[in-house]
């Protein structure tokens, strides 16, 4: 295969749409039948009429799913350059990737994959010495669907436990190994759900997870989180409930980790997705107390560090921007915090490592890190390699030397080794990719939402790109549960801008850019504000020409699915495509599956009162879809086992949209199967999800060919 010539000397060949009507694609939706289902939520009737789709195992929804995809794929399958795109992400997405290096014991572990494996391969090596592989999920399935989802050595490296997920669920199995060996010492833990692996010297370690539900495990309310302490040799029967297992103990989550020295255990405790309980354990004393930090979920608290018993705490308590305090363990509430370095204008997030603490500020969702010593004294801020998402930045007290990463919208991540010392770092390593950075720009743009507020954006896209309003484009967006949308290179993002395509993410309300109130701003009662802002977004592109309707794509996944679901009901007429992936669409249930309830901090819920139910409703995309009107084109997909968000979200709104569309955009669900939430997705079923959605995505913007078709020859053998 040649190298890739500089883009600047390649001629962007677009392809010109047809001048007369094309003939589409006739769709034969299979018929999905309706029930009598009606709830009564304060005296208003509500019809759900595919609540039957909601049974994940039976008989019916399973017909039902094997026929949507049958249709579905028949229209996919006629998109004339959906196998060019699979084979332009195949050979892009085939270069080595490298995770940064950790250290466990006499051996440097680090995450490797040599280009199209469908998981990430766990090697390691000594000083000096071959690289070998340590644990390769590859292996762990035939059709690479069982994924490696959590790694955790004790604190002298001898053992491992990792924890496995099979077909995307996010229900675990862990299985403890003698690192140096590689032999299982003890297989299998089941049902571990939430949570990570805290070790307790080599003896033992602490996890989370629920009672198995009754019914389906994939779709079944399970809302009594419990840690458990499991201890190496005896039954999983066996294992010692910590925390969570009376009524007075009860939370949807609780998490737990043993503090670097092996001092302390502190445990976390919610009831949804925002704010915890703390507590603290002493692991010096057999029969110690749980000792309370936190008796209230009124904030996001966490330990980062201790010396002794002096205990350095993360919180937005009265600091909505986040900041760090100390106090001593005999006494740790708050009423005893002092401040160690105060909050800021810019959103806080901690590392420690080599006997400092680094802190990462979002500026305008730009990384800034500063360093400081254990005396709260600034040593210096770290120069980034450029303007983009630095992340890492932490490692064990003792090491001298970590590794950071670095990345932006265009620039493929890079890992960079750090001296904590003199504040030097060098590139560690450079991904070898037939992509070229500098034939991009991103730039940010600050634009006026319906309430007045100003919203940030950054737009990337290939450099000389006219903007005449016929540029492809997609709008992608989360907004909630205090998640930050910060720069980071995507391997299909990039495919979508070698087509001359924009790809544009806003900095939407409901998420942690801005801190805790930029957040509160997009819950519950205030939700309509995250949708206001991401048609603001919309508006802006076509208003300043980078897109027009007619070529203009809206994406999200998960919280970001309701984002289209209810920017498509609210404003059919806005965009030409819509793509809601694994999105929370039935806003009326969404609360009743799994661990849904723990979302009601974001959402609030239908039950709680009747002004919630009615703004709620007002919403909530499954209950919006209009008899008789145009939708974009809808490309919905989901997974058949995604436990997080139930598919029945998926199912339920594509079947409205398919009984209720006017005029000729299809309106179709895609189920992957044996998939579930996103993680652990094999990277061959990546690639295929990819070309489906951008074949989609293009060809229902009027192309017959892809925009840029010297790409596909430049890479031709």
């Amino acid at each position: 295969m040649r190298k890739l010539i500089p883009f600047a000397a390649l001629i962007l060949i677009a392809a010109c749409k047809e001048t007369t009507k094309r003939e589409p694609i006739v769709v034969n939706y299979p018929t999905t039948k309706k029930v009598d289902t009606v709830d009564t939520y304060f005296g208003t009737e509500v019809k759900d009429p595919y609540r039957w789709l909601e049974d994940d195992r039976s008989e019916e929804t399973e017909a039902w799913v094997k026929e949507q995809n049958a249709s579905t794929f028949n229209y996919l399958d006629k998109i004339p350059f959906r196998e060019d795109l699979k084979n332009r992400l195949e050979k892009l997405w085939n270069y080595e990737k490298l995770g940064s290096p950790f250290k466990e014991g006499d051996y440097t572990y680090f995450y490797k994959n040599d280009g199209l494996q469908n998981q990430y391969v766990v090697y390691r090596k000594k000083e000096g010495g071959e690289e070998e592989v340590f644990l390769d999920p590859n292996t762990f399935s035939e059709d690479g669907t069982t994924s490696l989802m959590g790694l955790q050595f004790t604190k002298d490296g001898s053992k491992a436990a990792y924890l496995i997920s099979e077909g995307g669920s996010d229900w675990r199995k862990g299985i403890v190994i003698n690192s140096e060996s590689r032999e299982i010492v003890e297989d299998t833990l089941v049902d571990i759900k939430f949570s990570g692996i805290s070790w307790k010297g080599d003896k033992g370690f602490f996890y989370s997870s629920y009672d198995k539900p009754k019914g389906s495990e994939l779709s079944a309310k399970t809302d009594q989180h419990k840690l458990y302490y499991h201890e190496l040799g005896t039954p999983q029967s066996q294992d010692k409930i910590i925390f969570g297992g009376t009524p007075e103990e009860k939370h949807r989550y609780v998490g737990a980790s043993v503090s670097e020295d092996e001092k302390y255990l502190f445990i976390s405790a919610s009831t949804s997705t925002s704010g915890n309980k703390l507590f603290l354990k002493d692991l010096t004393e057999p029969n110690s107390e749980l000792i309370p930090i936190l008796d209230h979920t009124d904030s996001d608290t966490y330990v980062i560090e201790n010396v002794g018993s002096k205990l350095y705490l993360v919180t937005n308590m009265d600091a909505p921007n986040k900041k760090i305090v100390i106090t001593d363990a005999s006494n740790p509430t708050p009423d005893n915090w002092e401040d160690f370095i105060p909050e800021t204008e810019n959103v806080l997030t901690v590392g420690t490592g080599g006997g400092y603490f680094f802190t990462e500020y979002m500026v305008d969702a730009i990384s800034q890190v500063l360093q400081y010593d254990y005396d709260g004294k600034l040593v210096r801020e770290v120069r980034l390699p450029g303007v983009g998402s630095a992340g890492g930045f932490g490692g064990k007290k003792e090491e001298k030397e970590f590794y950071f990463s670095f990345t932006n919208y265009n620039t493929p991540s890079s890992s960079y080794k750090y001296n904590v010392e003199t504040g030097e770092y060098e590139q560690y390593w450079k991904p070898e990719i037939d992509f070229n950075p500098e034939d991009y720009e991103s730039k940010q743009v600050f634009y006026t939402s319906k309430d007045g507020t100003k919203v940030p954006m950054i737009i990337t896209y290939k450099k000389g790109v006219e903007l005449n309003g016929k540029n492809p484009t997609i709008l992608y967006g989360y907004g909630g549960f205090n998640i930050s949308l910060t720069p980071s290179f995507s391997i299909v993002n990039a495919v979508w801008m070698e087509q001359g395509g924009v790809y544009a993410v806003p900095n939407l309300r409901g998420g942690g850019e801005y801190g805790k109130k930029w957040h509160i701003a997009g819950t519950k009662l205030q939700k309509q504000n995250v949708f206001d802002d991401f048609i603001a977004a919309a508006e802006f592109l076509i208003e300043n020409n980078y897109t027009s309707k007619e070529y203009l794509a809206i994406r999200g996944g998960s919280n970001g699915g309701l984002l289209v679901g209810a920017t498509m009901t609210q404003r059919p007429d806005l965009v030409q495509v819509a793509l809601p992936a694994v999105g929370v669409l039935d806003m009326l249930r969404y609360h009743t599956f799994t661990a849904g309830a723990g979302w009601a901090y974001d959402y609030g819920t239908s039950e709680e009162s009747e002004e919630m139910f009615n703004y709620i409703k007002g919403y909530s995309p499954v209950h919006n879809v209009k008899e008789g009107t145009a939708y974009p084109a809808t490309l919905v997909t989901t997974g058949d086992h995604d436990d997080r968000v139930v598919p029945a979200h998926s199912f339920k709104f594509a079947a409205e949209l398919q009984e209720k569309q006017a005029g000729e955009n299809p309106t179709l669900i895609r189920i992957e199967t044996n998939a579930g939430h996103g993680a652990g997705t094999p990277v061959s079923k990546t690639i295929e999800q990819y070309a489906d959605i951008f074949g989609f995505t293009l060809f229902n913007m009027g192309y017959d060919q892809l925009p840029n078709q010297s790409i596909l020859k430049e890479f031709k053998d």
